[in-house]
C-alpha cells in the first residue's frame, strides 16, 4: 500500500471582486502593516494594481510595489527584490500577475528575511525558515502556484530552471477574483491555460500522485477544457472566467501536493534556453509526452480522455488514447499556439542541451513511464517535425 499525504494551508477566497476585499483580509491575517507589492510591468500597465495600493495605503498600510520582474523569472530578479524586502522592512508580500509574480514573491519572501540566492535552497545549502508571509492575487488562470509549495525559478548563469519546494512557501491567502482577468489577452488566455491543464494531467498520472490530487486533476482537467475555448474567444465571460481560475486553482492543489513529469521537464528546458512562454512551451510538448507515456499504461490515458469529453465511455482503451492525443491536437491549434519548429530561436542543434537540461529536472523521475535521454531526444524530433514514431503509435497515424 502506498503512503502519501496532503497538505494545504492556503485561505482561499473565490468570487467577482473579491480583491477589493484584500485590506480587510490582511487585517484578519494579523501579518503586520508594511507590504511589498510584487508585480510584473505587464500588470502594471493594465491598470490593475493601482486601485489596490490605493485601497490598502487607505486602510492604513505602508506600501511599496517591486515590477522588476522578467518572463521566466531570475534569480537576478528575486535578489533585487528581497534587498528591497530588507530596505522597506516589509512584513509581508502580496503578489499580483501571473506565475512570473507569484513565484517572484514566493523568492522574496523566501530570501528577503533569511539571505542567500534561490539556488542556495534549491540545492540544500540553506534551510527553509522564517518566511514572509505571502499573498496571492493571481490575474491567469494557469500557474496555480496561488495554492502551491513551489516557485520556479531560472539561474541566468546557467539557464537552469530551479524549483523551490516547501510547505512553508504555500501563500497564507490567496484571492481569485475572474475581474482582474477580463483583460487578459486571447494568446495570453490559451497559454496558461494549457499550463493548468498540464498540471492536471502531470499531477493526476505522475508516480507520485494519490488518491486526492487525482480527485482534484479530474474535476480540474473537465473544467479547464470546457472554458477554455469559451474564454479564448469572450475574454469578459464571466462564468467562463471564474472557471479557468477555479481549473486552474483545482490544478494546483492537484500538482501541488504530487508532482508534475516530463512534460514540464522538456517545457522548463525551453523557457530557460529561449524564454518562451511556459504554457505555449508546455502546449507543444504535450501530445507528444502523453503518446510516449500512453504505451504502457493505456488504460490510465483512456481514462484521461474521458475526463476531458474526448472519448465515450463505450470506446475501447485504444480508441480513446488515440482520441485523447488527437484532442489535445486540436484544443491547441484552435488556440492558435504554434508548433515547436516556429517557436523564436529553437534550432535543432539545441537539441542536445535541451535534454541535459530536462534530465536535470528533478521532476523527471516523476514521470508514469521511465524515461531516457534517448526518449527525450525522440520526442523533440517527433514535436518538431509534428509526427509520431509508428513504434509508439495506437490509432493515430500523424500528429499534425
Amino acid at each position: 500500500m502506498k503512503s502519501y499525504n496532503y497538505f494545504c494551508s492556503t485561505q482561499i477566497e473565490v468570487g467577482m471582486g473579491k480583491a477589493k476585499e484584500l485590506p480587510e483580509m490582511l487585517k484578519s491575517l494579523n501579518i503586520g502593516s508594511s507590504i511589498l507589492i510584487v508585480s510584473d510591468p505587464g500588470v502594471v500597465r493594465t491598470g490593475l494594481v493601482s486601485p489596490i495600493i490605493t485601497a490598502l495605503e487607505a486602510s492604513g498600510y505602508r506600501v511599496l510595489l517591486f515590477d522588476s520582474i522578467e518572463q521566466n523569472p531570475r534569480d537576478k530578479n528575486c535578489l533585487e527584490g528581497a534587498k528591497l524586502f530588507r530596505e522597506f522592512g516589509a512584513d509581508a508580500v502580496v503578489a499580483i500577475g501571473g506565475g512570473s509574480a507569484m513565484d517572484t514573491g514566493k523568492a522574496i519572501a523566501l530570501c528577503g528575511p533569511n539571505g542567500g540566492e534561490p539556488s542556495d535552497y534549491a540545492d540544500g545549502r540553506l534551510l527553509y525558515s522564517n518566511i514572509a508571509p505571502v499573498i496571492c492575487i493571481p490575474t491567469t488562470s494557469g500557474t496555480g502556484s496561488e495554492v502551491t509549495r513551489s516557485a520556479v525559478i531560472t539561474e541566468a548563469s546557467t539557464h537552469r530552471k530551479m524549483t523551490l519546494k516547501h510547505s512553508l512557501l504555500r501563500p497564507a491567502l490567496a484571492i481569485l477574483d475572474p475581474e482582474l482577468t477580463f483583460s487578459l489577452p486571447p494568446s495570453v488566455t490559451a497559454a496558461t491555460g494549457i499550463d493548468a491543464l498540464v498540471h492536471a494531467i502531470e499531477g493526476y498520472t505522475c508516480k507520485v500522485t494519490n488518491p486526492i490530487s487525482q480527485a482534484l486533476g479530474a474535476q480540474a482537467m473537465r473544467t479547464i477544457v470546457s472554458a477554455l475555448p469559451i474564454v479564448f474567444y469572450d475574454g469578459k465571460n464571466e462564468a467562463a472566467r471564474q472557471d479557468m481560475l477555479e481549473g486552474s486553482l483545482l490544478a494546483g492543489l492537484c500538482f501541488g501536493s504530487a508532482d508534475v513529469a516530463s512534460v514540464h521537464c522538456l517545457a522548463e528546458a525551453l523557457g530557460g534556453l529561449y524564454d518562451t512562454p511556459h504554457g505555449v512551451a508546455n502546449a507543444v510538448f504535450l501530445p507528444y509526452v502523453l503518446r510516449f507515456n500512453s504505451m504502457e499504461n493505456k488504460q490510465l490515458h483512456a481514462t484521461l480522455a474521458r475526463y476531458m469529453n474526448f472519448a465515450k465511455d463505450s470506446d475501447s482503451d485504444e480508441i480513446a488514447v488515440g482520441k485523447l492525443i488527437q484532442g489535445i491536437i486540436e484544443l491547441t491549434e484552435s488556440l492558435n499556439i504554434p508548433k515547436l519548429k516556429d517557436l523564436e530561436g529553437v534550432k535543432k542543434e539545441d537539441f542536445p542541451s535541451i535534454v541535459r537540461l530536462a534530465m536535470q529536472n528533478n521532476s523527471t523521475s516523476s514521470n508514469v513511464r521511465l524515461i531516457t535521454e534517448t526518449d527525450y531526444m525522440q520526442i523533440l524530433e517527433q514535436a518538431y517535425f509534428n509526427r509520431v514514431d509508428r513504434n509508439w503509435d495506437s490509432g493515430v497515424e500523424n500528429l499534425n
